[in-house]
């Protein structure tokens, strides 16, 4: 089996847990951050630790494979490198040590993640600077300009949405309150609908399977997330606005 063989292979499954995940978490929520229940899945983790656990492959793990491909320092891959780990260093190192939340995670999930973040990187890292063909006209291409128009935008979107979340909670509380303003109008939550946007850039913008199975997957994970979210806010606050949505304006 050749690499690229390989290589495709690993994205066709990448597909394929996709549709497992989604129709999973549709009928069961993923025990972790407010939907924390206990210890039912297993030894636990506190959830800090492994938040940084699960996401590191996708800094360092990525850069690693990167830097092996002939075409790491062509100027299209060194722009595909820094749109990922603008996102990635933010959200391994960065985020998770701005947020008050505090608790545990049940070290299964972590692991799952893990696994999940090391085929992903290294799918999307070979693609970028060894088995994909980016020259330097790729930069004029109207899939790359409207790809990374629509990253950058849902980069915005994710970074501002996370932000209102935190500020919740700067006044040393641990307790969830009722976000409100910007994205939070029109849905519940606006950080993964930003997220969403991001990957679904970058599927456009490296116009690949290996994107579009990322964005698959990127929505087949936080759609029910943010489907139990605004249930759980509709349930604790009698006052929560009825004309919100969870994660589509206007739609769903």
């Amino acid at each position: 089996m050749t690499e690229f063989e390989f290589h495709r292979l690993l994205v066709w499954a990448m597909l394929g847990v996709a549709a497992v995940t989604l129709w999973y978490l549709l009928r069961r929520t993923a025990p972790y951050g407010r939907h924390y229940g206990g210890s039912g899945w297993g030894p636990d983790i506190s959830s800090k630790v492994g938040w940084v656990v699960m996401e590191w492959p996708a800094v360092l793990f990525f850069l690693s494979v990167y830097v092996q491909g002939n075409a790491a320092w062509n100027v299209v891959p060194l722009v595909f490198l820094t749109m990922w780990q603008v996102h990635y260093v933010h959200r391994t190192f960065i985020y998770p040590f701005r947020t008050r939340t505090s608790g545990y995670t049940p070290l299964l999930v972590v692991m799952m993640g893990l696994a999940f973040n090391v085929v992903n990187a290294y799918i999307n890292a070979r693609l970028v600077s060894e088995l994909g063909e980016y020259g330097a006209s790729w930069l004029s291409d109207p899939r790359f300009v409207v790809g990374t128009t629509v990253f950058v935008s849902g980069m915005i979107l994710n970074l501002r949405s996370d932000s209102a979340l935190i500020r919740l909670r700067e006044k040393k509380t641990t307790k969830y309150g009722i976000p409100r303003g910007g994205a939070f109008r029109y849905v519940s939550c606006p950080n993964y609908l930003g997220e969403i946007i991001e990957w679904t850039g970058w599927a456009i913008a490296t116009w690949s399977l290996a994107g579009l199975s990322f964005a698959v997957f990127t929505f087949a994970n936080l759609a029910p997330r943010a489907i139990a979210n605004h249930r759980w806010y509709r349930q604790k606050f009698p006052d929560y606005p009825s004309d919100r949505r969870a994660l589509i304006p206007g739609v769903w």
